[in-house]
Order: structure tokens, then sequence, then C-alpha cells
């Protein structure tokens, strides 16, 4: 039989089909059908479970008894913050919009089937899974037919659905299927209460943060200790700074503030401004490139800190600190226990244009080590490009969320293959993380302006804010200032070509390349740093430079 049949055999089903076709489970028991006849499923949305749902905040459901707080592993047992308690979810608005409904979905079912008829494509289509942005139609192929006869009629099929785009997974993972996920003409509405009301939030880990729903509209959040560092990176409008407000208003309502620490940096000053004076923050929300570029080192001295007292404590990482901590095993006078630090940096290509050496460097220290000592980095931008989003940051950030861009190279950049030029905005998104390489698509939580605000006036009420920016920058200063001494070169080069050339007496490039084993490019900048200093002269073409500083000078150079 061949695709035809199929379609005039749905056709003639489908008086029947909203009388007898079932909304299960999502499982692999599916029941299949011939290719003469038979249902196909339409997989049910997760229910909204708000009738049900576990209360955080002083108020607590009459239907939910109060059980005790299950107890954190891994996760930090925080030592209780006098009075202080999590906002309540009452803050959070639910969804009342609705997904496509089934007669919709039945129609494009069969305007498909007709589509890969026409084209000659023996298929057939066995699974129907409805979610908040797109719907996946899941399809077999017939014996001998190759995969690659339906990703060439990507544009055809969406001409024949009057959609602005399909986007085809070829295959499904996990099955011996190709899904084609058409976008829904009526969006469901994906709140931040939805998510933290469902079974997803229901693990009291405070690095658990809300990401919004799957194709099958299943709840999906994120464990910032697994990830370990994000970057979130889409053009403007796409929803990367409704994603940002979701993750750190998840935060606020999940965390205490001994728990976990903020750091924002916001060069726009539009962006985080609303989250100044919350408990959480270790410094005011920072708009100045500088005053970032200073956050970072801190972040960098901080993690060298943490290290060392994990080394002291006979211990590996922060979980295995916590439970030593909490159990007495280490002396609470010499040691502190020291909460999970966020540092969330909105439109990364700002601080990369004004200090982008020292920031990258600091960056990718971070994203190397951080993660042990419970510090996690998110980086967003609305620039994906190779200048902002270096081969070296990408190296040390596996987990990127990339949001609706504008070509394929921009989808490149992000996640390193195509398909985020294919999302169609308002929040869709690609999740790729060190664990799942492959790309999953996700419908973003939206949280207004009214409920962050709500979410805020609810911490900041619980406990007065308590800025620590002496803690925060003291240790970034001198760094800080070395730093900018040698104009973003590393001080250890620079102390050791000033007192090679200066002992020498010779102002040559080429030597210092041989001596310091580093590249041309980077040996005649340090040259030219030189220069700056007054340590030796201009360039003379090929002649080595005269050194104006005498061995005598040296030690008031190098200290």
């Amino acid at each position: 039989a061949s695709v035809k049949d199929v379609a005039g055999t749905l056709s003639s089903f489908s008086r029947s089909f909203r009388s007898w076709i079932g909304f299960g489970d999502d499982d692999r028991s599916s029941t299949k059908i011939s290719r003469t006849n038979g249902p196909i499923e339409i997989q049910e949305q997760v229910p909204d479970p708000s009738t049900t749902r576990p209360e955080n905040g002083p108020k607590k459901s009459a239907k939910a008894p109060k059980k005790a707080k299950p107890k954190r592993a891994p996760a930090p047992q925080a030592v209780p913050v006098d009075g202080y308690q999590l906002p309540s979810l009452d803050l959070l608005e639910a969804s009342a919009s609705e997904g496509p409904n089934r007669g919709g979905l039945e129609q494009t079912a069969a305007e498909l089937q007709e589509a890969l008829s026409q084209h000659g494509v023996d298929a057939r289509l066995t699974r129907i899974v409805p979610g908040p942005t797109v719907t996946r139609y899941e399809i077999e192929l017939a014996p001998g037919v190759k995969v690659s006869r339906v990703t060439n009629l990507s544009h055809d099929i969406a001409y024949a659905l009057a959609s602005p785009d399909v986007r085809i997974l070829a295959p499904i993972p996990g099955k011996s299927a190709i899904g084609i996920e058409v976008p829904n003409r009526n969006r469901q509405m994906v709140t931040l209460g939805d998510i933290l009301r469902s079974d997803a939030a229901k693990d009291p880990d405070p690095m658990l943060v809300a990401i919004g729903k799957d194709v099958s509209g299943k709840a999906h959040m994120m464990r910032l200790t697994e990830l370990p560092h994000v970057l979130i990176a889409g053009a403007t409008g796409a929803g990367k700074s409704s994603c940002i407000n979701a993750l750190l208003t998840s935060i606020l309502m999940r965390a205490r503030p001994d728990e976990v620490r903020l750091i924002l940096v916001d060069p726009k000053r539009v962006e985080l401004g609303q989250y100044d004076n919350v408990p959480h923050l270790l410094t005011r929300v920072i708009t100045s490139p500088k005053r970032a570029a200073d956050a970072l080192q801190w972040a960098v001295a901080e993690m060298d800190r943490r290290y060392d007292l994990l080394a002291d404590s006979g211990v590996r990482d922060v979980e295995s600190y916590y439970e030593k901590y909490d159990a007495g095993g280490i002396d609470e006078e010499l040691f502190d226990r020291f909460p999970y630090i966020v540092l969330v940096v909105d439109e990364l290509n700002d601080l990369m244009m004004v200090a982008g050496r020292s920031v990258e460097d600091s960056i990718v220290r971070i994203a190397q080590m951080a993660r042990a000592v419970g510090i996690h980095l998110v980086l967003a931008t609305q620039r994906p490009s190779v200048n902002v989003i270096t081969g070296v940051i990408k190296a040390n950030v596996p987990s990127r969320l990339a949001f609706s861009v504008t070509s394929q190279t921009d989808s490149r950049v992000i996640i390193d293959q195509v398909g985020a030029e294919k999302l169609v905005g308002l929040g869709d998104m690609l999740v790729v993380t060190a664990r799942e390489p492959k790309p999953e698509r996700i419908q973003g939580a939206w949280v207004s302006e009214a409920e962050v605000r709500r979410v805020v006036e609810a911490v900041r009420e619980q406990q007065k804010t308590k800025y620590e920016d002496t803690e925060v920058f003291e240790a970034a200063k001198k760094a800080t200032e070395v730093n900018e001494e040698f104009e973003g070169e590393d001080p250890e080069i620079m102390r050791q070509a000033i007192e090679l050339v200066v002992r020498s007496q010779l102002g040559s490039t080429s030597m210092l390349q041989r001596k310091l084993r580093i590249g041309f490019a980077r040996a005649g900048r340090v040259m030219d740093i030189l220069e700056n200093k007054g340590i030796v002269g201009p360039s003379e073409g090929s002649k080595a430079r005269s050194v104006l500083v005498t061995e005598e000078e040296l030690g008031s150079l190098i200290g």
C-alpha cells in the first residue's frame, strides 16, 4: 500500500477520530498501525498539576499536609537564616492559554501525508506529539526509502502546510522514526509558575533552575552544578532576556541568601536593575565594564581561596566539603561554609569590546576550574560572532542555549551545528549540554515584570541586603592594576621580557620569541608595551630597538 492509501484511510477515519483516539502517557508502547489502516497516536500534553502543587512559601495547601523537608544530598545543607522563608508560588501566575486542538492536528496530519505522497515518499504517520510551540509529527519510512528523501523536502513540506518553516529530525534520537516539527498556529504560553509547580521542581536543590517545556509539554529544569557553566545566545527579541529573568527568579524562589549568592553584570543598564537590593547579591548590579572585569578577577581569587580550603579539609569538591562541614568534621572557626556563587553576564560582547583580553582570561580560568568549588557562569550575548564567543570560551563552556538566529553561520557559532535559524522566536530555543550533545527543543518559560517585582519585594522583606563590595573587589584591585599596567598582557611574561631586554641591552623581538617561547605577534605586542613604558625606543626596521633603561634601574621596574 502507498502513502496515498494511508492518506485516504485517514480521511475516512476523520469523523470518528475524536471519539476513539485516547490521550495516553508518553511511552514507547503506542499502538502501531498497518500501512493500510489503524489509528495515529496523539500524545497528551503533561497536565498542569496546579490543583496539587506543592507550596514552598509561608502558605500551605490544605490538600497537601506539611511534610518534613527532605535532606539535600549532594546539594548543600544550608545553615538556617533567622526568619527567612522562601517566597510563595502564589506570586507566580499559571498559564491560561491553550495549545493546538485535535481538529487542527488532524488537518495538518492529513496535509503532511498528502505532501509526502505527492512527492513519492512511501511513509506512514505513526504519532503526533503536540507541544506548546511546535507539534512533532513522527513518520516511519517504508523499507528501502532513504532518509534524505524526506530531509530534502523541508521547503516543500513547509509550503504544503503554509508554515513559515519546519525542522526535521532525521532520525529522532532513540527511535527508528523521522520527526517533522511544525510551528503551532496557536502557541501555548509557558509560564515560570507552571514549571515551578510541576513534578520536576519537587527536588529542593537550590541550584535547580526552571528553563521551560520540551516538545511533549514536559517541564524542563537544569541543575547548574552539572552544566556547570552556560552560554545563552540569540538574536534581539528571541527570548534571551526572558530566559535570564526566569533563571534568576527561579533562584530567588528556591534558594536562601546563605545558599546562593549572585553577581550580576548588566552593561545595558536596563535588564537586571530590577534585582538591586535583593539579599542574594554580593554587590550592586554592575554596569561598568571595568567593575565587571574586577568582579571576574575577584571570582578567580575566590576560586583559589576555596581550593585552599578544600585541600586543607581533605575533600575534592564543594558537595563533599558541605557534607563534612555539616557533620562537624571541619573546624567552624578556621573554615567558612561558603555559598554557591552564580555570576551572570548579560551582553558579553560589550565587555569583550572594552576589556576583551582580561575578561576572556578570567572567564576561561573560572570555566576550567570553578565547578568544583561552587562558582558558576551564565554568559549571554545577542552577537553570536567568533569575536565574542571565541573558541577558547566555547571549549570551556559546553552548555549552550541557542535562541532564534538569522543564519546557519550564527547557529554553528553557538551550538556547532545548524538548527537555531529554524526556531520561531519568543523563547523557542535549542539546548545543548555536555551530557546531551544532541540539541533538545525547549519553549522557554515566561515571567512578567510584575511577577519579578513581586518576588523581589518578597525576598527584600525577608532579609536586609548586605553588599560586600569591599570583599568582592579588594582582591581584584591589585590584579586589575597589574593587568592595566601591562595593558592586559601576562604580568609574569612582561617581567621576564623586561629583565631579558634590560640585562642584554638588546631590544629584539626574535629574542623574546626564542627565550619566552611565544609567537611573533605576541612578541611584537610585548615589545610595543615596552616602548609605551619607555623601556625601549621606537622600531628601526630590521634593526634591534635601542634600550633606554640601564641594568641599575632594573630593580625599580620589576620590583
